[in-house]
Parts: C-alpha cells; sequence; structure tokens
C-alpha cells in the first residue's frame, strides 16, 4: 500500500485526504485472508481514462497478478468518485456500482469525505453508510 501510494502521489500530486487503514473481510469469497483498505482524495484534472490507465499501471508496478475475479490480490484500486460525475461505460462506472453495498468501501471513505455525495443516489457518504446492509467486519488497523 505505501508504494501504491508513492505512485499515486507521483502521478496525481495533490493529495486532499487520505483514511486510515481498515482490516476487512473478504467480499464475495469468505474463505480468503481479511484485506487491508483505505480512501484518498486527490485533486486531479487528468481525465477519467487517463485516471483509469496510470492506476492500472500503479498496480502492475507493485506486483498485481491476474486473478479470477473475487480472489484475493496483491493490490486493487478502485475509482470510487470523480467529483460530480457519473459514467457507465463497459470498463468504467463512476462512481463504483456497488460501494454503497460494500462497508469496507465506506467506512475509510466516511472517515475523510461524510459529506461527499453520491451523484446517483443523492446521498452523502454518511447516509450511505447508515444505510449499508453489509455485515462484514472493517476495523481500524493503524493511522495513516
Amino acid at each position: 500500500m505505501d508504494k501504491a501510494l508513492e505512485e499515486l502521489n507521483s502521478f496525481f500530486g495533490e493529495l486532499i485526504a487520505i483514511s486510515s487503514i481498515y482490516e476487512t473481510q473478504a467480499w464475495g469469497k469468505g474463505d480468503q485472508p481479511d484485506f487491508l483498505n483505505m480512501a484518498v482524495i486527490y485533486k486531479c484534472a487528468d481525465s477519467l481514462e487517463e485516471i483509469l490507465r496510470i492506476i492500472k499501471g500503479i498496480e502492475l508496478s507493485v506486483g498485481r497478478q491476474p486473478r479470477k475475479r473475487w480472489f484475493e490480490r496483491e493490490i486493487d484500486i478502485d475509482i470510487i468518485f470523480y467529483g460530480e460525475t457519473s459514467i457507465n461505460i463497459p470498463h468504467l462506472q463512476i462512481p463504483h456500482p456497488q460501494m454503497h453495498e460494500r462497508r469496507f468501501v465506506l467506512v475509510p471513505l466516511h472517515e475523510i469525505c461524510p459529506e461527499c455525495i453520491h451523484p446517483v443516489f443523492d446521498k452523502n457518504v454518511s447516509q450511505l453508510l447508515l444505510e449499508c446492509t453489509d455485515t462484514l467486519h472493517v476495523d481500524f488497523w493503524k493511522e495513516n
């Protein structure tokens, strides 16, 4: 995570906020080790296509290996929000289409931007977290 964060900082520059790191149960396939999750906010003027290209490159550079869906992985960087943008194309959906169903996304996001508005649901992160029915554990692991 440290290496990925260094690379994100080198590409995107202005880090606005960073959450603590949380230990979370694996989503979708429970017979795996727990994951570590965090959220960051950058001020960025790059296009979503360029951001996605950079993120996929960072994942590869820190050792991500191809695996089946829901299997453990070395790193997974997702774009959750891009301002108030909503986009739905085959290889990119913003906001992340399952973010509101996943505590491992909402808890760190809530730490750094509880008032951020989901542009499709018109609810803030605090509201989404309160309404989330996910019961998988999300535990504080360490402060950044």
